[in-house]
């Protein structure tokens, strides 16, 4: 179940906590997987860390000529890209009276807008191979927006409209797109915070806890997986009861 073997993957965002995770969930199952992301030292380490199979290319998402190339940088490391995973994402907040125009087109341009031209760019391939997975990585706040975060909120609530219209443009290609919205994920960040701040966070999450990276790249493996070959233009929530669809 869930064998991802002969398969290719590109996850943007790789260096980060859930980036990191889906790139070793999806190699765990038998996928080539490229790693994308800014941090060159970072990837260079994940790839030392998962061995063959894995190729680090540098991208900077918030260059549009540089999003334009993944795709081809991608296909002639792993020879096609079966797999996208639109993982990467950044956040530059203030309250909208505050916030500027080149804070709202920078995190637009990172987390919607290189999304999108990066499944543009797949697409050609999927399609002459009538086999593919585009998975959008959203988070909650798309879903329940969040006060200071406009731009952020828009753009991942975006990703969840581009994936229903994009998934229905190609479903009959024997490709789905589908997106995992996730909740609060244990990271560094939380790390750091105080026990006052974390118990406070966790009365509004029912099942009382953050969430692990780990719990995001299983739903990841699932989408890409066979097995949901009848699944697209849906979106999967992993967010402990945080938010209800």
């Amino acid at each position: 179940m869930f064998d991802l073997g002969g398969k290719n993957a590109l996850i943007t965002g790789a260096t980060g906590g859930i980036g990191g995770a889906i790139s070793r969930m999806l190699h765990g199952a038998g996928a080539a997987v490229a790693v994308s992301g800014t941090r060159t030292e970072r990837l260079e380490r994940l790839a030392a860390e998962l061995g063959d199979r894995v190729y680090p290319i540098s991208c900077d998402l918030s260059d549009s000529e540089s999003v334009a190339q993944l795709p081809k940088l991608a296909s002639d490391a792993l020879g096609t890209v079966d797999i996208l995973v639109n993982n990467a994402g950044i956040a530059n907040d203030s309250l909208l009276m505050r916030m500027s125009d080149e804070q709202w087109n920078k995190v637009i341009g990172v987390n919607l807008n290189s999304a999108m031209i990066l499944s543009r760019g797949v697409l050609r391939g999927m399609m002459k191979s009538k086999w593919g997975r585009i998975i959008n990585i959203s988070s909650v706040v798309g879903q329940t927006g969040n006060p200071g975060q406009a731009n952020y909120a828009a753009s991942k609530a975006g990703l969840i409209g581009f994936a229903k219209s994009l998934a229905a443009e190609v479903a009959s290609r024997g490709i789905t797109v589908n997106t995992v919205s996730p909740g609060l994920i244990a990271t560094a960040m939380t790390n750091a915070m105080s026990e006052a701040q974390v118990d406070r966070i966790l009365t509004s999450i029912p099942v009382g806890r953050f969430g692990e990276s780990d719990e995001v790249a299983f739903a990841v493996l699932f989408l890409a997986s066979n097995e949901a070959a009848y699944i697209t233009g849906n979106t999967l929530h992993v967010n402990g009861g945080l938010a209800m669809a």
